[in-house]
């Protein structure tokens, strides 16, 4: 009977891929937890399994000598072997709910020590199971991930990580970003005592929202990002809706838009494809803001952008017919450009250019402008002492809104 059992713990350790010496460890531990009770000892138990023979032998640890008057604790204990006749029997009658807490156990440690280290990993699973709550999605044999998507109202604590709008089947493939892996032994309450449930749930969570899914993606499909000549800077996303990613190239003749476009569109379809529809904006990364912002408001076309790199302000002039489209539907073209940026963008029509360039000009300074761009400029200073941005006219030293004595035409 106890060779038996070892070898089926042997099988057992293998099919699972777990640690043999770990497996019939932790069986010792739990066994002498059971002798205890069973043999009503005064004093602990030690069990140990002989890895030959499979026999099983019980000890009980008797104090010896005087208690440690700083612990309190006897500091040695005498081994006195106290095995029953029918060990074997009663190992056998604990080891199945034993074998199955360990083997549980065993299983979300390895998973844990596996997966932590690759947060923010891509991964593609197949659904298994969804519920109003969360989906769950197994990655391979034996190991599964948690997609969460709780109502917000009934559960505030909990992430919710799915696109708006998207559904799953059973057996649907996705691919998903690796965004925590949880250890249930370290999910304790307020009172220090472990979180009900947490040994129930995948270990694994992940996310269809985040914005480095589409930075995975775009990995997965554009050689030239994956390779390092093409690097995303920034992503921003409303998921389920709409994105923006600003790429640039280290290669001064490589286009890092078309690189991430693809042929007709081939490689951003395959990503667009994967994220439901959901649209994506490719722009051109600039170390200039004044650029930047520009192309973040893609497809609008600006006239112009003013900056106040002070406040992280941006003033953003467009003809009056790209206005709506530079705002976007409720604002979202806007309100991804600024988060793409990070600067505050404040978009205004041309038909108010005057007034908000004449306002607006004071916020720039003399160093901002290039080696002798400032002798291009006019000569007008306000009476605040403001001097005009606008470019003179050629052969004088004043703009077409100054006058030679400096007087305002308008």
């Amino acid at each position: 009977m106890a060779s038996e059992l070892v070898d089926a713990l042997l099988a057992l350790a293998q099919e699972k891929h777990i640690d043999e010496l770990y497996l019939l460890d932790q069986l010792e531990q739990a066994l002498a937890k059971s002798y205890e009770s069973i043999l009503m000892l005064e004093n602990e138990a030690r069990v140990t399994i002989d890895r030959a023979s499979g026999r099983i032998y019980v000890y009980e640890l008797r104090p010896v000598g005087e208690r440690n008057p700083e612990t309190l604790d006897y500091d040695e204990y005498e081994e006195v072997d106290i095995t029953p006749p029918d060990v074997s029997r009663i190992a056998a009658q604990n080891a199945k709910a034993v074998i199955s807490q360990i083997v549980r156990e065993a299983g979300r440690r390895q998973i844990y020590q596996e997966f932590s280290g690759r947060t923010g990993d891509l991964i593609t699973g197949t659904v298994l199971q969804t519920t109003p709550d969360f989906t769950i999605v197994k990655i391979r044999d034996g190991v599964e991930a948690e997609l969460p998507h709780y109502d917000q109202k009934r559960h505030p604590d909990e992430p919710y990580e799915k696109p708006v709008g998207e559904y799953y089947q059973h057996n649907q493939r996705l691919k998903a970003i690796i965004i925590s892996v949880r250890d249930a032994k370290a999910m304790i309450d307020d009172k220090g005592r472990p979180v009900r449930g947490e040994n129930s749930r995948p270990p694994i969570i992940i996310s269809r929202t985040h914005p480095d899914l589409i930075r995975r993606l775009f990995e997965l499909e554009v050689p030239e990002i994956y390779d390092g000549v093409v690097e995303i800077k920034s992503v921003t996303r409303e998921p389920g809706a709409r994105s923006k990613i600003a790429v640039y190239s280290q290669d001064p003749h490589l286009d890092p838009v078309g690189a991430c476009v693809g042929p007709k569109g081939s490689r951003v379809r395959m990503v667009v494809n994967e994220l439901r529809g959901e649209r994506i904006d490719v722009i051109q990364w600039n170390e200039d803001p004044h650029i930047y912002v520009a192309n973040a408001l893609s497809p609008a076309n600006v006239h112009s952008v003013l900056i106040d790199a002070e406040n992280q302000y941006a003033t953003v002039i467009v003809p009056d017919d790209q206005l709506s489209l530079a705002i976007g539907k409720e604002g979202q073209n806007a309100r991804l450009a600024a988060r793409l940026t990070g600067w505050h963008i404040d978009i205004k029509p041309f038909s108010l250019a005057q007034n908000i360039l004449a306002a607006d000009m004071s916020l720039m300074d003399d160093e901002e402008l290039e080696d002798g761009e400032l002798d291009q400029l006019c000569i007008y200073v306000s009476e605040d002492g403001i001097r005009c941005r606008n470019h003179a006219r050629p052969g004088s030293q004043y703009c077409g809104v100054h006058d030679p004595e400096g007087e305002s035409l308008i």
